[in-house]
């Protein structure tokens, strides 16, 4: 009795096993097919468009990556610098004052009098209070003071920009009211 079930489970799976080798070689014979038929199509290449070497014009004059060049630009430009420097330049030479001991944002405007005609400002750096007319230099950068009203008081300041040239820039000091 086993041998009679046995027999048509081998039958049935060997009819399946022929049905599936060939459906693959159906599949494998359509993509042979397809791949005969189709033919690529590439575009051609454009030539390459030919090269015409310039002469060079200027064999006489100075090479530009020659040490020549660059010392004749160095002198122009540091001619230049001092040319600028000349017009706006800290004074160095003379006797620094002790407001310019202090940064500016240190300092604290408390306050301004007329004193004998001429305007003070009142000034609080630390726990000292200081008494500053125009024309006197406070704080760090070559600050000078040009003018003081009643809330604030100008100062124009000399400073080093990015390149190393001085420049001129103003500072206020604002009155600060004090909260106690």
């Amino acid at each position: 009795m086993k041998c009679s079930y046995l027999l048509p489970c081998v039958l049935l799976a060997a009819a399946l096993t022929a049905c599936v080798s060939s459906k693959e070689d159906d599949i494998r014979a359509w993509m042979v097919q397809e791949r005969n038929q189709t033919k690529p199509h590439v575009a051609p290449i454009n030539a390459p468009k030919q090269f015409i070497p310039e002469p060079y014009a200027n064999a006489s004059a100075i090479e530009p990556f020659s040490n020549l060049k660059l010392t004749q630009a160095l002198k122009r430009d540091s001619a230049q610098a001092t040319s600028n420097g000349a017009l706006v330049a800290p004074e160095l030479a003379r006797r620094k004052e002790p407001m310019e001991a202090f940064p500016l944002d240190t300092m604290v405007l408390v306050g301004s009098i007329i004193k004998a005609g001429q305007p003070v400002a009142l000034v609080r750096v630390d726990s000292l209070l200081y008494q500053v007319k125009p024309g006197n230099h406070l704080g760090q950068n070559f600050g000078r003071v040009t003018k003081i009203s009643e809330t604030e008081l100008t100062l124009r300041e000399i400073v080093q920009d990015a390149v190393g040239e001085w420049i001129e820039r103003v500072a206020t000091l604002q009155l600060q009211e004090s909260s106690k």
